[in-house]
């Protein structure tokens, strides 16, 4: 199989939250993108900032790293440290049963477990620790996923949000979350 075939493609969602971080990020943030992919989003805002990316699929690693990116390939947050001004993830939110599940690449770059919000919910929780002073996060979820569900994860780590994107495709309405600690 081409490694290529292994690495989420841009979509609607990679376009939808590219637009909202490009009109998020500040000159002199520290960015982490989690969850790269093939790295467009992480190589469009390193002209504005400084873009670190997570990444645990080797392939999409690699093809990240060919577009210049630096990737730390790990599981979402382990084994970073420092503070980032800004994360920007767009997780697996589908929801997907464990019959369904497919040992690949890009079956885990979809898969968010059977509600939708295993992945969200992991990732929330650990996002303190590495989310500086006043920092923000930028969070797709998909309607598919369910976004009252989603805020009350957000609700219990102590975070509010606001959406600041949206779109409707497929079927499902995507929306961008700009999340900040309470203050």
């Amino acid at each position: 199989m081409n490694p290529d075939e292994q690495v989420y493609p841009v979509e609607a969602d990679t376009r939808l939250l590219l637009e909202a971080a490009l009109a998020e990020v500040r000159p002199g943030d520290r960015v982490l993108e989690v969850g790269t992919g093939s790295g467009t989003i992480a190589a469009a805002l390193a002209s504005a900032a400084g873009v670190v990316a997570t990444e645990i699929n080797p392939h999409a690693a690699a093809a990240a790293r060919r577009l210049g990116v630096e990737v730390v390939r790990t599981d979402l947050l382990a084994g970073i440290h420092g503070r980032f001004d800004l994360i920007v993830f767009n997780p697996p939110y589908l929801p997907t049963a464990p019959g369904e599940r497919i040992p690949d690449w890009m079956e885990r770059a979809l898969d968010g477990g059977p509600t939708g919000r295993e992945v969200i919910a992991r990732f929330l929780h650990d996002a303190r620790r590495v989310l500086a002073s006043g920092g923000r996060i930028l969070l797709l979820i998909s309607s598919l996923t369910g976004t009252q569900e989603v805020q009350e994860l957000i609700d219990a780590e102590g975070y509010e949000s606001e959406t600041v994107s949206s779109l409707t495709y497929e079927g499902e309405e995507l929306m961008v979350l700009r999340i900040r600690r309470h203050t």
